[in-house]
């Protein structure tokens, strides 16, 4: 028995050191010196410049232009949090579903940031909830559950987005909100809308041992409580 135990914690501590902030660390927004090389709808995106962006649109410049990461404007806009901007991309022909290069779409980045407003933006614009994204073949709602933003987890959970998806490594959303989560105030909320939504506790990670059991032997006793 204490043998088992053991394997299974070490299965446990391998994934958690492939994917220690899972979406936090992958998502990366344009840096500095990136935007300084920014020109047309980039840079007035990245200046959070609508006119500009407006301007440009009306004047034929695509609306799903890259960067050298692969992100279009919108992306941009949604790392900026520029509501209007995304707006008049999107009808300027932008689609809002692009995964830029490491995988990530407007929603999910916005999830990241804990944006709910762009969160609900991006979907009223046609934004995917259900989409699959990043190199973890997750969604926005395993993103937001893993850091515990449970305001997007609620604006996700009312889209539709799917409760128990699994991901590469094994975990759904309820289960990173627990593993990856640190027991706290938020991640508990996480837990219990997704709980309340309907989401399996009885899945486990790849050992099978359950979201409950994780609560457990890390003492979450809130998680806990969440999970009975």
């Amino acid at each position: 028995m204490l043998r088992e135990y053991t394997r299974r914690f070490i299965l446990v501590c391998i994934a958690l050191l492939a994917a220690p902030t899972g979406a936090a660390r992958t998502q990366t927004p344009p840096s500095a010196a990136e935007i300084s090389r920014y020109t047309g709808l980039h840079k007035a995106a990245a200046a959070g410049q609508l006119q500009e962006v407006q301007a440009l649109l009306a004047s034929g410049a695509s609306a799903n232009t890259r960067d050298g990461a692969g992100r279009t404007p919108a992306h941009v806009a949604a790392f900026g949090s520029h509501y209007d901007m995304l707006r008049a991309l999107v009808a300027g022909g932008a689609d809002i579903n692009a995964l830029e290069d490491s995988r990530y779409d407007v929603i999910t980045i916005a999830a990241v940031k804990d944006d709910v407003r762009m969160v609900e933006l991006a979907i009223e614009l046609g934004g995917n909830p259900k989409a699959i994204t990043s190199r973890y073949d997750g969604t926005a709602l395993i993103a937001a559950a893993h850091l515990g933003h449970d305001g997007v987890v609620e604006a996700l959970i009312k889209a539709g987005a799917p409760l128990d998806h699994v991901n590469n490594l094994g975990w759904t959303a309820l289960m990173e909100a627990v593993v990856l989560g640190d027991g706290g105030r938020r991640h508990v909320a996480t837990a219990k809308a997704l709980v309340r939504a309907g989401a399996r506790k009885d899945l486990g990670d790849r050992s099978g041992v359950t979201p409950l059991e994780h609560a457990q032997r890390r003492n979450y006793r809130a998680m806990t409580e969440a999970l009975n």
